[in-house]
């Protein structure tokens, strides 16, 4: 399929553009700089110059493939909103695909273990994607796709990165919190894999939770990526009133208790996540691998 993708050399996009790839899509993917270019140019991705705020290019690009995959965010409404909905009106009627990301994030509490069918209580942050998702749902014409991830790690990347950083910084991973809530997550590979299988087997209207396995509570997070980091599951608290200063609506996203299940995804398309653990990845996988080379020069020396 030829696609028009939005975030595609993000965290989450990077590795799904490279699923894509492999799957054989042809993708056009929107670029804000030379050096988004030249990573795209390297996974043989065409590349337009670009940004969100430019609805109408947006929506030229989408007018011209045969499906969009939007993987881009500002957390903004105001932004994001206007893009999406640009080029919905684009495709309206034309029976193309648009698969949009979401986040669990917007099930807020889920007060036991949710799924797509559980009513939304979105945390502040992300309360602007409920009418969007509602939005590529609805629009007559398309095939309207909606992904909800978990929080996503691997690849040394992502949310969980940030404890494994304040390990190394300070001997100890910092949480947000009490640490006792839980985290729903997904391997990053399993969810490009996710995406894949969505746009190519799911039909019109599917709402796809994207998560691994048990939930986690945030403090034995903190604990693997501070032993991943070489210090010794040391953590710290960092009171929610505290980290509201500093981080906003994104501390009380991150204190948020999930249990979420995929089984859906796993029985329409088959998705069978396959990565480590999120305790397993940051205890012994790709972060303590990152943590574990500053190190080791810091001994050389």
């Amino acid at each position: 399929m030829n696609l028009f993708v939005t975030g595609a050399t993000g965290y989450i996009g990077s590795v799904t553009t490279e699923h894509l790839t492999r799957a054989g899509h042809t993708l056009t993917a929107l670029a804000r700089s030379e050096h988004s270019q030249a990573r795209l140019a390297a996974q043989g991705v065409t590349q337009v110059r670009g940004e969100l705020s430019d609805t109408a290019r947006l929506a030229e690009l989408a007018s011209a493939a045969e499906g969009v995959v939007w993987m881009a965010t500002s957390n903004r409404e105001d932004i994001d909103a206007p893009a999406v909905d640009a080029i919905l009106e684009r495709l309206r009627g034309s029976g193309k695909t648009f698969l949009y990301t979401s986040g669990v994030w917007v099930h807020g509490n889920t007060r036991g273990r949710g799924d797509e069918d559980s009513p939304l209580d979105a945390a502040e942050l992300v309360a602007f994607r409920v009418p969007v998702e509602r939005r590529v749902l609805t629009t007559p014409g398309i095939r309207g796709l909606v992904v909800r991830p978990g929080i996503v790690y691997g690849r040394n990347g992502g949310i969980p990165s940030m404890l494994s950083a304040s390990a190394a910084a300070s001997g100890a991973a910092r949480f947000v919190g009490t640490g006792e809530n839980r985290w729903a997550t997904v391997w990053v590979d399993d969810l490009a894999d996710l995406y894949v299988r969505t746009l190519e087997r799911a039909p019109a209207g599917s709402v796809l939770i994207g998560v691994h396995g048990a939930a986690f509570r945030v403090r034995e997070i903190a604990r693997a990526a501070s032993a991943g980091a070489g210090a010794a599951e040391r953590v710290v608290s960092w009171p929610l009133s505290e980290a509201r200063v500093e981080l906003g609506a994104f501390a009380d996203a991150l204190v948020l208790d999930q249990e979420l299940s995929s089984a859906r995804a796993e029985r329409l398309l088959g998705w069978r996540p396959r990565g480590p653990s999120i305790v397993e990845e940051l205890r012994g996988g790709s972060y303590a691998i990152a943590s574990a080379a500053p190190a080791a020069a810091a001994r050389s020396r």
